[in-house]
């Protein structure tokens, strides 16, 4: 058996005290272990492992989720692990409509009446006007053109 009843009256699962349903409990549990000095909020994975190497409970992962979500020095301390972003490039900027333009082909959607299943989007950089055209997925180039 995994449960055990000790003399102090703790119930112990695999030597890790088990909280019944006592919400107000693992909350504080919680806040306990995630409001360190030391450790400026973990993370959700680290605050995790800290709870299940000392508590247990059911649905331990979801609870640890909801009360980080609802910490707001955990939101507030997040560091984003990105790499730092280079220099800034200039974009240039087209002197006319329709001089620098994009086109996107998005196919298999269910054929019309006059069989086209498939839209060709043109996009003009200058004034990011944009046209829908139906074509047919058997179109060719020339026959875009």
């Amino acid at each position: 058996m995994d449960y055990c009843l000790r003399e102090n009256g703790l119930v112990m699962c695999r030597d890790r005290i088990y909280v019944l349903y006592n919400s107000e409990l693992k909350n504080m549990i919680l806040r306990d272990f995630n409001v360190k000095t030391y450790s400026s909020h973990p993370r959700y994975q680290k605050t995790l492992t800290i709870v299940k190497r000392f508590c247990y409970w059911l649905n331990l992962k979801r609870d640890v989720v909801e009360f980080m979500a609802r910490c707001f020095n955990c939101q507030r301390v997040k560091v984003e692990c990105k790499h730092p972003s280079g220099l800034l490039q200039l974009i240039t900027i087209p002197k006319w409509r329709w001089d620098v333009i994009s086109m996107d082909l998005i196919t298999r959607f269910p054929k019309t009446m006059r069989q086209y299943d498939s839209i060709m989007v043109i996009l003009d950089r200058l004034k990011k006007v944009a046209h829908f055209i139906l074509v047919k997925a058997t179109f060719s180039a020339s026959d875009v053109s």
